[in-house]
């Protein structure tokens, strides 16, 4: 049956409603109410409708987001009021004396009738914010300030206005008085409606919002204020689509937004899926507070962040800080702080502007994870495995909270890429517990005295002769016996993820070593705690617990003997496949042990999985090397003995099943994961195959989570996980 026009018109009418109604619920409250393939049937329908009958086609329709041809270049574009900075607190002293200096200009502004220059009598409390007058209590309730903090979000600063209802114009910041105008490229942004929702009135009477506000906010032109950015997980796709085309990788989330909104060709930015959070209304809604502002911007249908927070007093501003800076890695966005700003939207004109921004907002900076210093000179130092690493050592900087003045710089391929050269200014950079890092060389304060960096001739610890690995960016020092391998090899055997000797660390170690107690690992196990007493950091007791920690690791699993030998090339999950490989028997002695691992030939290693020519060969020589040998023959010799299935308490019920960890975990730590998997005879792989039978997904996931709903394996969260082992145990 034909349909009038009329009919087709209604159609197309409550097919926008429909599709906007999901856009809101969607992009603004994070929640589904129908599949994606449901919305892409609605939108195709009116898709279809608008093309066959165009003169029902309007600008506000979802099927206009993006539209029009490619700019030559931007307008230029004057906001309504400016769009202005803010100030930086760096620490809690900072936040504190602002404060101070807003109840300073409170407590003297003549326009506040419960304030005033008058002493008050003696016999009322001081107030802990004022500090040069007591305040009666009827009068101090009133003086005591409210705030509203907001994660201060790392991408673009834009303005969007409204006319009437309908989105009539988007504008960059610029320099705040004129942005450039980007309408074409913030259309494409789903989170932004290119016509404001109608809320209801039982909506608007439950946000506790004047009656009037709709009318107010649809009539005439509002403005809203925010951030452009795009999520962290956005860019991982992004770049993965992009190194697989051959593009140029987009450099990070704030750059990769920035970029976006700049964009000529609409189409561009729309590809780039970027989020718009409103942080502000430029015009007077006359609201009186500024959560009500964010309140009316949410049910107008703009989307706002949901990490935020009312604070009745300084103390819950910190917190609030204090929580996220040590969350802000679990966010899917940059977050470099929170914007605080006092909520009582009246007091704000009496608080002012000066300079750059307004006295009613304060920007609290988290801990600078970037900083510039100066590489005063490179050191070189050895690995376990001989192998050198240069460190560089720099002027003291302050970086994510800490204090450093050495960063790892890999290998001297790394130092060609960057450039570097002592005596370079140098961004470094550190992110949580990662050790610090040179990103960048700023040529442009070069003076002419730097130097070139080389590679040493000796090894800086044995002078022994030192040679580039064939095949490979390394420089090795020929010594099989040099001190500093030695050592750090000592470190790792006795370290957490190996054997797991509790309380003898670095220092113990090398002062064991320069006491003449200890020549190489089996010598731990001959230690007593006569031969530890009375030696600096030992008293009787605690020469008595480093015996006993080593007493019990007399008996050590497999896997991590394997792993803590330091073999080159392999990690802890190849330790975990070779001890399976070769554990056929429920023998306890090395040497059965010894026996099965030279029976192997470098072929033999290179039927195993994700063992390739590199490492069977390094497999086969550290097992055929006498110093090697003689090494596991002291550890048995002195009373060292491998677990057997039968000595393992945990049960198997994981058996045959293989995990793979994908994200940041909170309840446990990784290898607290793996050795829960392993202890219930579950195998950890590094990589995910059609034979993964689970993928341990954390927070912001990577490329193994999107390969493993590619192939179908079964993905858990950490709290499926937990359960699922909590059910095994």
């Amino acid at each position: 049956m034909r349909k009038n026009k009329n009919e087709i018109k209604k159609r197309i009418e409550k097919l926008r409603k429909e599709v906007e109604h999901h856009r809101y619920l969607y992009h603004v409250l994070d929640k589904i109410e129908i599949s994606d393939a449901a919305l892409d049937s609605l939108k195709n329908e009116l898709q279809k409708l608008e093309e066959e009958n165009p003169e029902f086609i309007t600008p506000d329709s979802p099927t206009q987001r993006v539209g029009g041809q490619p700019l030559d270049k931007f307008r230029k574009v004057r906001h309504s009021s400016p769009m202005m900075s803010l100030f930086d607190a760096f620490t809690r002293e900072d936040m504190i004396e602002w404060e101070k200096r807003l109840v300073k200009i409170l407590d003297t502004s003549h326009p506040f009738p419960f304030l005033s220059n008058k002493p008050h009598p003696a016999r009322f409390a001081r107030d802990p914010l004022l500090t040069k007058e007591r305040v009666p209590e009827r009068e101090r309730r009133r003086v005591r300030l409210e705030y509203f903090c907001e994660l201060k979000l790392d991408g673009l600063a834009a303005a969007l206005v409204y006319e009437n209802g309908e989105f009539a114009l988007g504008a960059t910041r610029g320099d705040g008085q004129v942005g450039e105008d980007v309408t074409q490229n913030l259309r494409t942004i789903n989170s932004i409606p290119l016509k404001l929702r109608v809320p209801p009135e039982m909506e608007i009477k439950k946000a506790g919002l004047p009656k009037d506000i709709l009318k107010a906010a649809l009539s005439g032109w509002l403005e809203f204020r925010g951030e452009a950015i795009m999520a962290k997980k956005v860019l991982s796709k992004l770049n993965e689509k992009y190194k697989k085309e051959g593009k140029a990788l987009l450099a990070n989330p704030r750059n990769a937004a920035a970029g976006s909104i700049r964009q000529l060709d609409p189409k561009v930015a729309a590809e780039r899926k970027l989020d718009f959070y409103v942080y502000a209304t430029a015009n007077g809604l006359n609201l009186k507070k500024h959560e009500d502002e964010l309140v009316t911007a949410r049910l107008l249908g703009l989307k706002v962040l949901n990490q935020v927070k009312l604070c009745k007093n300084l103390k819950e501003v910190l917190e609030f800080h204090d929580y996220w800076e040590k969350r802000r890695d679990s966010l899917p966005f940059l977050c470099d702080g929170v914007v605080v700003k006092v909520n009582e939207l009246s007091l704000w004109p009496k608080l002012g502007i000066v300079g750059k921004g307004p006295r009613y907002m304060m920007a609290y900076k988290f801990t600078a994870e970037q900083a510039t210093t100066k590489i005063k000179d490179v050191i070189w130092q050895v690995g376990r495995t001989g192998i050198l690493t240069p460190a560089a050592l720099m002027e003291p900087a302050r970086v994510g909270g800490v204090t450093i003045s050495r960063a790892t710089l890999h290998n001297m391929d790394e130092i060609s890429r960057l450039g570097l050269k002592i005596g370079d200014t140098v961004i470094i950079e550190r992110a949580g517990d990662v050790i610090p890092k040179v990103i960048k060389v700023l040529t442009g304060l070069r003076d002419g005295r730097e130097k070139e960096i080389k590679v040493p001739r000796e090894c800086p610890m044995c002078a022994g002769e030192v040679e580039k690995v064939a095949g490979e960016v390394a420089y090795r020092c020929k010594n099989k016996k040099c001190y500093a391998a030695r050592l750090r090899g000592m470190f790792h055997f006795a370290s957490r993820g190996a054997v797991d000797i509790d309380g003898l660390g670095p220092k113990i170690i090398e002062q064991l070593v320069k006491e003449g107690l200890i020549k190489d690992v089996s010598d731990f196990y001959t230690l007593t705690a006569g031969d530890l007493k009375g030696l600096e950091r030992f008293a009787e007791k605690s020469a008595e617990n480093l015996i006993e920690a080593i007493d019990a690791r007399r008996e050590i699993d497999l896997a991590r003997l394997i792993y803590g030998l330091g073999i080159r090339h392999v990690g802890e999950e190849m330790a975990v496949a070779i001890s399976q490989r070769v554990k056929k028997s429920e023998s306890q002695k090395i040497s059965d042990f010894l026996k099965a691992m030279q029976s192997m030939s470098v072929e033999m290693w290179q039927e195993m999985e994700d063992v390739g020519p590199k490492v069977a060969e390094s497999i086969y020589e550290w097992f055929h090397n006498k110093h090697n040998i003689e090494l596991l023959h002291n550890l048995e010799k002195n009373g060292v003995k491998l677990k057997t299935q039968a000595s393992d308490s945990g049960r198997r019920d994981l058996a045959g099943k293989t995990f793979v960890l994908t994200g940041s975990l909170h309840g446990l730590t990784r290898d607290e994961a793996k050795a829960r998997i392993r202890k219930l005879g579950g195998d950890v792989s590094s990589s995910v195959s059609k034979n993964t039978d689970y993928v341990i997904a954390g927070s912001e996931p990577g490329s193994k989570y999107d390969k493993a709903k590619k192939l179908g394996v079964k993905v858990i969260n950490e709290g499926g996980f937990l359960n699922l082992i909590t059910h095994n145990t």
